[in-house]
Formats: structure tokens, sequence, C-alpha cells
């Protein structure tokens, strides 16, 4: 490589840090969702979702346009892994329309679905899926690394969290990732903290919920991410985050922290699931109030006082439901 190739270079990859930081040093981006007259917000959370209808996928998502219509439901959650093997190849690869467009045809499913990116999703073009080509392709889809949906009484706050993987950015992983909007990894986390942080800190809302792609608490194949009970963990425990949505192990998962009021919940199966491949018996603290390693989705329903958490599994049957008081301070299951 000559010298003015080298300037070239040199010269990208100052201005792809540059831009890094400048997105990562301001307010997250927000959204907002109304809240129903009757002051309440129901969604439906799906993870790990995206194999052309394979895998149950197809009959997932029928029975979550059933349930979405008996929630009434506002928008969807996805917690990543969006596309599989390898995300997407561009803003043109069919698999956004054979695994998304094609498969979530419910009426009730025809609203906002918020989404980030998992780890598979790196594999391929992170910013395919980012891209508002797909928004005009499909007007549901809403991708960014990470943001703010306001509805209200509930904000959510999507993180990104496969950054903060160490061990994604070492050859014994065996994937390629597209790192070109994370030049650095320690940078990108620092200043991706320090956003949500302030976001939280500023939030007045009753309910406050954080969402990644990776679990901080998970008895399933992947278990804790320790980058993340380091690191982002501390700041929700100081914020008053009440729950914790991921997807990455393919199961359905409820978890409660063991020093703060602080539920985590795995929705990870909304397709391809890893049934027998982990002894939940063997590995189960008091901590573990639910877990099932089959396909399946979860809803969620906020009102001001209260929330309902429900897990269905693949024929539509609910197999955990948890439902807490913020003015009764007490919960059951």
């Amino acid at each position: 490589m000559d010298s003015h190739q080298t300037l070239i270079s040199a010269t990208a990859a100052s201005l792809c840090f540059l831009l890094c930081i400048c997105m990562t040093n301001g307010e997250l981006q927000r959204f907002i969702e109304p809240a129903k007259s009757d002051g309440s917000v129901s969604f439906i959370t799906i993870g790990d979702w995206g194999r052309r209808g394979d895998y149950n996928q197809s009959v997932v998502a029928y029975q979550m346009g059933r349930v979405g219509e008996k929630i009434g439901l506002d928008f969807v959650v996805s917690t990543g892994d969006n596309f599989y093997d390898n995300g997407l190849f561009s803003e043109h690869d069919p698999n956004f329309k054979e695994s998304f467009s094609n498969i979530y045809t419910a009426p009730s499913l025809q609203k906002q679905w918020y989404s980030v990116l998992g780890n598979h999703d790196y594999r391929g073009d992170a910013e395919a899926q980012l891209s508002p080509v797909l928004r005009e392709i499909d007007s549901r889809w809403t991708c960014l690394r990470s943001f703010i949906v306001d509805a209200e009484l509930v904000e959510i706050f999507f993180v990104d969290t496969t950054p903060f993987v160490k061990e994604y950015y070492t050859e014994e992983d065996g994937h390629t990732y597209d790192w070109r909007a994370v030049p650095s990894r320690n940078s990108y986390v620092k200043y991706l903290l320090r956003d949500v942080e302030a976001s939280l800190k500023r939030s007045k809302a009753t309910w406050k919920i954080v969402v990644g792609h990776h679990a901080m608490r998970s008895i399933g194949h992947h278990g804790n991410t320790v980058e993340l009970v380091e690191e982002l963990l501390p700041i929700m425990k100081e914020n008053g985050v009440d729950l914790y949505m991921n997807g990455h192990d393919h199961c359905l998962e409820h978890i409660s922290d063991e020093d703060s009021p602080i539920q985590f919940l795995t929705s990870g199966a909304g397709s391809k699931a890893w049934r027998g491949d982990v002894d939940p018996t063997t590995n189960n603290p008091k901590s573990v109030r639910f877990y099932y390693d089959g396909q399946g989705f979860m809803s969620a329903r906020f009102t001001h006082s209260d929330a309902e958490i429900v897990f269905y599994n693949v024929f539509g049957e609910v197999l955990h439901k948890w439902v807490t008081s913020k003015q009764l301070l007490h919960s059951s299951v």
C-alpha cells in the first residue's frame, strides 16, 4: 500500500471514529407510543426468530397474532437475532420479506416493531437493518443500535449489547462481525453507557425497562453475559429499572435479581429452540421463577399501578404469569 492509500485509509478510520463518537455523544433517539385511552400499554416481546418461517416461526407468529388481538397490542419488541444465520447481506436481501413481512401477517401485528441487533445480525451487513430502505419496504420496521420508546407510563431503553461482548473481537469466536460503527470497543461502550445512564436519570416513567439482545441472568445455553453484569447492571440498579428483557438464549425465562427488584426476562424462542440442551435442574437457584426450553414468546401489559408478564408456548398456551403492583409493593406468581 503506497503513502497516498495509507493516508486515505487513516482518514477514513478517523472519520469513522468521529462518527461513532458523535452518534453516541448525544441523547438516544426517542420514539413516542401513546398509551391507550384507559392508560394501559401492551406489547409482545419476541427474539431470535428470522428463519423464513422454519422451526415453527410461522406457528409462533400465528399465536402472537391471536394474543396480540386479545391484549390490544400497541407494538412489538424484538430482542435481536432478527435474521439467521448471518443477518442481512444488504438492504435488498429477500430474507427481510421472507422472514418478517411474509410471516407476521396477523392484523394485530400490523403495529410498529422496535428491534435491536443481535450477534447474528452483526455477522451480516448490520447497517442494512438500520437503513430507512427497509422501512419503505415495510413501514412497521424500526431498528436502531440504541434508542428509547416512550409510552408515557412506560419507557423502554433499547441497548446495543453485542459490542460489549469481548469474545466477539477474538479469532477464537470463529465469526466475522460488522464493526464499521464500532472502531473502538471501549470508547463505544463508554459513551453508550453514559447516554443510557443519563436517559435513565431523566426518566419520570412509572415503569423503566431495558432491552438488549444478550442475557444478564440466564441458566440457558449462553448463560450470564459477564460484561453486561459488570458494566450495565450497576447503572440499572442505581436508576430504578424494573425489568430487563433479552433474547440470545433460545428459551423463555424469568429470573429475579438477588439484591434488587429487577426481573430478568428472556424471550429468545421465536423459532429454533434448544430443547434438552441444558438440564435446568442442575443449575436452578431460587431466583429462577420459570424456565422453558421450547418455542414461544412473551406479552407485557402495564398500567400506572400494575404490570403483568405472560409467557406462551408455540400452541398459545400460558406457561407462566407474573403480576406486580407499584402501589402495594408486593408481587405474586
